[in-house]
């Protein structure tokens, strides 16, 4: 009984001393187990805001991509802005393109914004279709201001009809006093009418790129009443010769270098290039048998005229259009360049041929200007001068005897009227202001867009 009070009393010690142990064993497990769930805790809040960091970027992104659309849509707005005023002052006729959303009220801008963005994107250069458009300005001018649209098609028919006359007296002999000479007069009067039918096309390749091509069929009569020198004749002679057949084709490529705007200029390049398909004046039969050679008989003339003028050509220019309301200024400003041709020979009546060596016509510096009205939604009229200052033409290096600078000046009143959206008809009248000039020209035109 003793015994087992004692063991009991021991146990009970014993039990004694390892309840502080316990309990600093349970006090050490407790705060690890609270670490753990501290840190725990912090692991996960900082997944939840990692996740809404990644939620915030991206609706960033999101919205960094939606204001990258925003920008592109004003971007082409104002592009499509830029054509209308062009195309307008141009005569193309583009109706103004839809207020961008963020330019309309607020609920409209909500309502677009709900939409996607495919819908609210417009294509970059096309116009809406649409038959109300501004009236034409005139063409009166070979090279047009006006470019085709991208993937459109224009074939323009076109007829011009000429005429010039042109008197030559020549004198030959010695004078004894100012009112009596001793010698032969050489009176002649030329008169030459010309028809010129084209057909020309243009194709856009892109909003600011085009390519044109011409080709001419030409019809020309020359009547020369002559009483001709070493002749001694009283009686006035007619000599008639005419041609006709192709022209010289030419290919024009041309280039919008600016968009300009309101009160801002638009620059259009060119590069032109003109054949020798036509018939030239080196291949004509020339009554000069004798002429040439130094006898004292035969006309000179060719027998038939020309319809090309022999002469291979390039012809780099600019041309300007300024929208300044309510007119529309015009002009342009060119270089033409002849290449030479060497072991150039003419054909004589007998078939014989008469070598002129190497032959170079003048190159050519030409500038207009012009000014459009429009006169109701279909009319509009259009005045403008042209000028072309042609340099002599050279033989074997030498200026030819008797070649001289020319100047060809014409007055340009034209008018247009528009039948549809597709078709319209453009007059030009052209008057010479000087003597080498043709005394007046018709040009008709009617462009019909494919």
């Amino acid at each position: 009984m003793n015994t087992e009070k004692a063991v009991q009393r021991k146990t009970s010690k014993h039990h004694a001393s390892l309840i502080p142990l316990v309990c600093a064993t349970l006090s050490f497990c407790y705060g690890a187990n609270a670490q753990q769930a501290t840190g725990t805790w912090d692991a996960s809040r900082l997944a939840v805001l990692q996740q809404q960091i990644n939620e915030q970027s991206q609706k960033l992104e999101d919205m960094r991509q939606a204001i990258g659309v925003q920008e592109e849509s004003l971007s082409r707005l104002q592009r499509a802005l830029d054509d209308e005023v062009l195309a307008s002052a141009r005569a193309r006729g583009i109706q103004p393109a839809p207020p961008h959303p963020m330019l309309q009220s607020a609920p409209a801008y909500a309502q677009a914004q709900s939409r996607p963005v495919e819908e609210t994107r417009q294509p970059v250069g096309q116009a809406p279709e649409t038959d109300d458009r501004p009236p034409e300005v005139a063409q009166i001018f070979d090279q047009p201001g006006v470019l085709t649209p991208p993937g459109k098609f224009v074939l323009e028919p076109s007829l011009q009809y000429g005429y010039s006359s042109n008197d030559r007296v020549a004198l030959v002999g010695y004078t004894i006093i100012p009112a009596l000479l001793i010698g032969l007069i050489d009176v002649r009067q030329v008169k030459t009418t010309s028809a010129t039918a084209t057909l020309t096309g243009r194709y856009g390749l892109n909003n600011r790129f085009e390519l044109e091509a011409k080709i001419p069929y030409v019809y020309v009569n020359g009547d020369t009443v002559s009483r001709e020198i070493f002749t001694g004749t009283a009686v006035d002679n007619v000599f008639n010769s005419h041609g006709d057949g192709l022209g010289d084709v030419e290919v024009t490529a041309r280039y919008q270098i600016n968009r300009g705007g309101p009160d801002k200029p638009f620059y259009v390049a060119w590069l032109r290039y003109k054949s020798r398909t036509g018939k030239d004046l080196f291949e004509v039969v020339t009554d000069c048998i004798t002429r040439c050679v130094g006898n004292t008989t035969g006309t000179g003339l060719p027998l038939d005229l020309p319809t090309g003028s022999g002469f291979e050509a390039i012809q780099p220019g600019v041309t300007w259009l300024f929208p300044s309301d309510p007119v529309v200024f015009f002009g342009s400003l060119s270089y033409l360049h002849n290449f030479k041709r060497n072991n150039v020979s003419r054909t004589l009546v007998d078939g014989q041929r008469e070598l002129l060596g190497d032959v170079e016509a003048g190159d050519i510096i030409g500038f207009n200007l012009g000014m459009g009205l429009a006169l109701n939604e279909k009319a509009a009229i259009s005045i403008g001068y042209d000028q072309n200052l042609v340099a002599k033409t050279k033989q074997n290096g030498e200026a030819v005897a008797g070649s001289v600078n020319v100047t060809l000046a014409t007055l340009l009143l034209g008018g247009t009227y528009r039948f549809n959206e597709k078709a319209s008809l453009n007059v030009a009248l052209g008057a010479g202001l000087t003597r080498d000039t043709p005394d007046v020209s018709v040009t008709v035109r009617v462009p019909v867009t494919f």
